[in-house]
């Protein structure tokens, strides 16, 4: 005998403006204006010209090294880079490259030598401390290469969660997450890209990613810290040269 077919009642998502006035089924939460404010950046940033293209980590490591040693320069610029100028980090790494930088050498080299070629990155005498540990247990626990995880990077010395999606994408070319420092946590609440403002990066990482587009996880750190360093500054934003000035909350406004 032929089973009768339940006849499924379907939600129909009526166009604006058509039907009993109906609004279509939305996405979860997205920011207003969000898709035109990011071409918006992507036009302001063609150039390439911020300090994060010319020497920012990607810039830092000797592309010619075995993977190994790469991924290892990687990790260390952006422990390094930590609450520093871009060129400061750069000549910092380029002083240690020019002596040869690999696990073993700096495991070689005392701290005051190794705090002599970094200085003056911000909080070096740490970043000494950090470095010679990460170093010892990159050698003892992961054959000299760096983890090839978030949750493995976190644990190092001196590496917090930004870098540690940084590396993912810069050493592993994986994305785990979206990499916040302090120009993506200041743009996204200016820019209303957060439903709520955030207190810090890593609540701004959790608010972005939950409505962000994956494919657009690897870009948004590059965009947007450029542009912090060249348009929305800390201080003083030049709203006026911001092609987002009529739809950015926070512009100020001529």
């Amino acid at each position: 005998p032929r089973k009768s077919r339940r006849r499924k009642s379907l939600a129909i998502a009526y166009e604006l403006g058509q039907g009993d006035g109906a609004e279509p089924p939305r996405a979860p939460w997205e920011p207003r204006d969000w898709r035109e404010q990011l071409e918006r950046i992507r036009e302001m940033r063609r150039s390439r010209d911020a300090p994060v293209d010319e020497m920012g980590v990607q810039k830092c490591y000797d592309s010619s090294a075995p993977p190994q040693v790469m991924r290892y320069q990687v990790l260390l610029a952006l422990m390094l880079s930590s609450q520093t100028k871009d060129q400061v980090t750069s000549a910092a790494m380029l002083r240690l490259r020019q002596r040869g930088l690999t696990v073993d050498s700096v495991l070689q080299m005392d701290e005051d030598t190794l705090g002599q070629i970094i200085y003056p990155v911000g909080f070096w005498r740490n970043k000494v401390k950090y470095i010679k540990q990460t170093t010892a247990i990159l050698k003892q626990k992961y054959g000299g290469d760096i983890p090839s995880t978030v949750e493995e990077l976190v644990q190092l010395p001196g590496v917090g969660p930004k870098m540690a999606h940084l590396a993912m994408h810069i050493a592993w070319d994986s994305v785990a997450g979206i990499a916040v420092d302090t120009h993506v946590h200041r743009i996204s609440n200016r820019l209303k890209w957060v439903k709520k403002e955030t207190k810090n990066p890593e609540e701004t990482r959790v608010a972005l990613e939950e409505w962000l587009p994956r494919e657009l996880w690897k870009e948004i750190n590059w965009l947007l810290v450029g542009f912090g360093q060249q348009t929305c500054l800390p201080v003083n934003p030049r709203c006026s040269q911001c092609l987002n000035q009529d739809i950015c909350p926070a512009a100020k406004r001529l």
